[in-house]
């Protein structure tokens, strides 16, 4: 009995300031904003994704305040739900190769980029 190829692909998140850090597969910013202090030259990227981010109104409300956490989550989510083109194209990456996510934020732990992760793992095909 042969076992059918399963395509297991990693979605990784990487900060755009930590440059020892290693993309691999499509690379994609996840942010609205180009980040301070960066050039558009320095960063190889697959494409910058701007719609996918929090919506202007969001990110100002929640101003990376870890007090907000729980309600940002809820409140990208429903964006991100009401937004399927702008965030299929990261599940149609996904489906080929693995893929990371370029955010900027100084909060590693509490930020778009980790909630984006996690709504696209739960968007990806089944096996």
């Amino acid at each position: 009995m042969s076992n059918p190829e399963v395509n297991v692909t990693t979605i990784r998140l990487s900060r755009v300031y930590d440059h020892e850090a290693e993309h691999r597969g499509a690379a994609f910013l996840v942010e609205r904003l180009w980040p301070r202090g960066i050039r558009r030259d320095e960063l190889k990227l697959d494409g910058w994704l701007k719609d996918v981010a929090p919506s202007t109104e969001l990110r100002r409300w929640f101003s990376h305040d870890p007090v907000k956490w729980e309600e940002f989550q809820r409140r990208y989510v429903a964006e991100l739900d009401a937004n399927r083109p702008a965030w299929q194209p990261l599940v149609d990456a996904a489906a080929h190769r693995d893929v990371t996510l370029i955010y900027s934020s100084r909060d590693r732990d509490h930020n778009n980029a980790v909630v984006l992760h996690d709504y696209l793992l739960d968007h990806l095909p089944e096996g």
